[in-house]
């Protein structure tokens, strides 16, 4: 796998790397790296693609991602934050070779090989954990990776998670997929409110129609309709939330000039209508 290859960190660092990110947004691509990365939003939202899910983010987001696993989260529209993170990321020799071959480990090997597909954690869980996330970024190196040692121990027992890619996304993403995708991924959410023609797209990337079809396909596992939609509703989410404007206001502001389409595929995506997902949020 080639695609925005970014070794996160240096051979002569530790094996685990606890950072406090804060910053105006992720200024990350699409990338992929061989450690594994945990991290967990304290402040703002977006867009978080990984591997082939798409879906919203907002503080309490809190997601495992495997090794070579593609991933970036993306700011969308006005933030009235900056954007904050505990980013966690560690070396599969966390405690040298083999380790997690260890029966004390078992069920965080499970965990670990689950996470190819990346997992997200529920924000109860991450609520419940994030002063001892927040904890790690200041502890001397030995007291970090025995705490973070039980962390990992606690969440390999939880099972109300949910693995986000498919299974059956493809891994072996070359440079210049890499780099396609993420001149689609930019002129979508840059484009979202308007009529999105899938011969512009196309030509963006230097493929026909037909050609930019068959590979979006191949690549992602999904039409780029399917793609489209699924960001359009995963924004209309986001604003659902944050935003007092109707519903129809939102539909339109996504770039649905059918508000019936716009409920139909809300259910599909979501299954609840626009308004029972803004509702249930108001009850929490």
């Amino acid at each position: 796998m080639k695609a925005e290859y970014r070794n996160v960190m240096d051979n002569n660092e530790h094996s685990l790397r606890v950072s406090f990110f804060q910053d105006n947004e992720f200024p990350a691509s699409w990338h992929f790296h061989p450690q594994y990365e945990l991290t967990y939003i304290v402040s703002s939202s977006g867009m978080r693609y990984v591997g082939d899910s798409i879906h919203n983010f907002g503080k309490g987001d809190f997601v495992l991602v495997g090794t070579n696993l593609p991933h970036s989260w993306k700011t969308v529209g006005a933030q009235t934050s900056k954007v904050e993170a505990v980013i966690i990321q560690w070396n599969e020799d966390l405690l040298g070779n083999d380790w997690i071959q260890k029966p004390e480990f078992y069920t965080i090997k499970k965990m670990l090989e689950l996470s190819a597909r990346g997992i997200k954690f529920p924000v109860k869980t991450a609520v419940k954990m994030e002063e001892r996330l927040m904890d790690l970024v200041d502890l001397p190196p030995f007291e970090k990776l025995m705490r973070f040692v039980e962390l990992l121990n606690e969440l390999s027992s939880k099972k109300d998670f949910t693995l986000l890619s498919s299974s059956s996304f493809k891994t072996n993403i070359t440079t210049e997929d890499s780099d396609r995708i993420s001149i689609i991924q930019a002129y979508v959410k840059n484009n979202v409110q308007s009529k999105i023609q899938l011969s512009e797209v196309a030509g963006l990337v230097g493929l026909t129609e037909v050609s930019f079809c068959r590979y979006f396909k191949k690549v992602h596992n999904k039409t780029f309709v399917t793609f489209l939609n699924e960001f359009r509703i995963a924004l209309a989410c986001q604003l659902l939330i944050e935003k007092d404007h109707t519903v129809s206001e939102i539909g339109y502001q996504c770039g649905f000039n059918s508000i019936s389409l716009f409920h139909r595929l809300f259910i599909r995506f979501i299954k609840l209508t626009p308004l029972e997902y803004r509702n249930s949020y108001k009850s929490i």
